[in-house]
């Protein structure tokens, strides 16, 4: 009886945790498309696995000043975007050199850093995405991959 119950509370936390998850992809989707909408969105990403994770979407105007800025961080999928006013009307190209910047705790301060990266080397036409792709995601590239030389051979030979 007792393996049932433990059996139903995971299953319900399962459930929850995608339910809840996705409302946070979709909290993501809603702040990034209306910043794009005025015009381009620096993201910066501090992963975390164990400890706090955060994701910072600048919003920047064509001469490199951040228009509006939102901030996620926390360790649950209960993390919403937060407005920090605090980084409009700083240039992206100095953002980490920015005094207001030392105030920020240490996973802010690599958002920021990482959000004016990536900006730069998109500005340079050198950026390079370098997330790294799940196993489980990479074991159905392999198994697709074989399926399809699997295929290739067969139907050279039946030719």
């Amino acid at each position: 009886m007792n393996i049932f119950v433990l059996g139903a509370i995971a299953i319900i936390a399962y459930i929850l945790q995608i339910f809840l998850g996705m409302k946070q992809i979709k909290n993501f989707n809603a702040v990034y498309i209306r910043m794009k909408r005025k015009g381009k969105v620096a993201i910066g990403r501090r992963p975390g696995k164990l400890v706090s994770g955060t994701i910072l979407l600048l919003g920047v105007d064509e001469a490199g000043m951040i228009q509006e800025a939102e901030m996620m961080q926390g360790t649950s999928i209960l993390a919403r975007f937060k407005p920090h006013p605090q980084f409009i009307g700083i240039d992206i190209h100095q953002l980490t050199e920015a005094e207001m910047l030392m105030k920020e705790n240490k996973l802010t301060r690599q958002a920021a850093a990482n959000a004016q990266k990536i900006y730069l080397e998109v500005e340079k036409g050198s950026h390079r995405d370098e997330t790294p792709v799940s196993p489980i995601f990479n074991l159905g590239n392999q198994l697709s991959l074989m399926k399809l030389s699997l295929q290739n051979k067969f139907t050279k030979r039946s030719v």
